[in-house]
């Protein structure tokens, strides 16, 4: 079952998703510190180039069917034009302000 992106429980990640769900590049990169990192299957990944790639100019799209750590951890079928779709897992670090300052992402 599907968790619809305005009930899922953190404000950041909750934000996050609906982002990417829009297709909503600037959106997504103010929700982000000026400082965030990310990884991708336990390697950490230029965010610049990897949020092009993988998100906006393929069509990036998450469902997602589980969350834990009070919101800040998602499994979701994560889909895109480039690799079709997928079961992931996501986890948020969020700072002080609200900003999600680090996301790790992979296969789940």
């Amino acid at each position: 079952m599907t968790i619809q992106p305005a009930r899922l429980s953190d404000p950041a990640v909750r934000a996050f998703v609906s982002a990417v769900n829009a297709h909503d590049r600037d959106g997504f990169l103010a929700l982000l510190a000026p400082d965030a990192t990310m990884s991708d299957d336990g390697s950490d990944r230029d965010l610049g180039d990897w949020i092009d790639r993988e998100i906006f100019s393929s069509n990036g799209h998450l469902d997602v069917d589980s969350e834990g750590r009070d919101g800040r951890s998602l499994v979701a079928r994560y889909r895109n034009d480039a690799w079709g779709e997928m079961r992931t897992r996501w986890s948020f670090t969020v700072d002080e302000e609200g900003r999600i300052s680090r996301f790790e992402t992979g296969q789940a």
